[in-house]
């Protein structure tokens, strides 16, 4: 039985699920030459801002158990050195090209993405509402802020918007429902979970800014079930993210609802695990005789 692993997202039908995300895999086109991207349904940029950001200071990574605290702090060369330097060779890959955004205000955003709106075989926009590595307020608590940033954003996008979203809420299916009705495209759940690590030898936190995102394999519970409250609520596509390793996990989120799953921190050890998953997502069809993807969509059986 020939089995078919593409999935219908935002009017476009992805080769696959499974996307790279944002802020592991570079600009995007980095790892070209290690890994067929061709084989992936789209790439998710660096995250990128209005003007150029330097950064948190060092340290900004430590390992841990299971996982990963990072405090990166949006690196990124700005949106106009990325349209000078990096988007022309990522749209000649032939792969979905989905452009990670932030901003500290709506006007930051709305400045992005008016730049954006020139280059018509960008895929999508993500909106990054949930950056946990700075020292403002996540956009995701400030409902006024996030109302804005959505309803400016789609007045003048040229491409659909998918809004990130924050574990760090009350109730992450409900700020899901309230993205899906100013006028969201898709939502991506969800970002790094708050978190922080001592060095017991020097007494010293061992991120820079004490607290951090933390991403891994500890997150994916949690990240997993982020995704399923939010599908029961929803009717939007969700990007399920979170501590996904391999083609086990993106299967999990797949059947808690999620049409499309993005693989971050894994790819910083071996960039390969991203095709990989792809392949033996395509196994497990054939040794479930199950023809289509997409009927596993939320198929979770309660």
């Amino acid at each position: 039985m020939k089995t078919n692993i593409k999935v219908d997202f935002l009017g476009l039908k992805l080769n696959s699920p499974v996307l790279t995300a944002s802020g592991t895999f570079g600009y995007g086109d980095e790892v070209a030459d290690l890994v067929d991207l061709k084989q992936l349904g789209a790439i998710v940029t660096k995250t990128i801002t209005l003007e150029p950001k330097l950064g948190n200071p060092q340290p900004r990574i430590a390992e841990v158990a299971s996982g990963m605290l990072n405090t990166i702090g949006l690196q990124n060369i700005g949106v106009r050195k990325f349209v000078e330097t990096k988007l022309e060779n990522l749209l000649e890959l032939n792969v979905p090209i989905i452009v990670s955004v932030a901003g500290a205000c709506s006007e930051d955003y709305v400045g992005v993405i008016k730049i954006l709106n020139s280059y018509d075989k960008i895929f999508a926009v993500e909106l990054n509402l949930s950056c946990p590595n700075l020292k403002k307020t996540i956009i995701c608590q400030d409902i006024g802020l996030f109302d804005s940033v959505i309803r400016n954003v789609k007045k003048i996008s040229r491409f659909p918007v998918i809004a990130k979203l924050s574990p760090q809420v009350q109730d992450i299916s409900e700020l899901s429902l309230l993205a899906q009705n100013i006028g969201a495209d898709a939502v991506t759940l969800t970002n790094t979970f708050p978190a922080m690590a001592i060095n017991i030898h020097t007494f010293k936190p061992k991120l820079s800014t004490i607290k951090g995102g933390m991403s891994g394999p500890c997150v994916k519970p949690m990240a997993l079930r982020c995704v399923f409250e939010a599908g029961q609520k929803i009717k939007i596509p969700i990007i399920g993210c979170g501590g996904i390793s391999n083609a086990n996990d993106a299967i999990e989120f797949i059947l808690a609802g999620a049409t499309c799953v993005s693989i971050g921190t894994a790819t910083l050890v071996e960039p390969k695990v991203i095709t990989d998953a792809v392949s033996d997502i395509t196994k497990y069809l054939e040794n479930k005789n199950i023809r289509n993807l997409s009927d596993l969509i939320g198929r979770v059986e309660l």
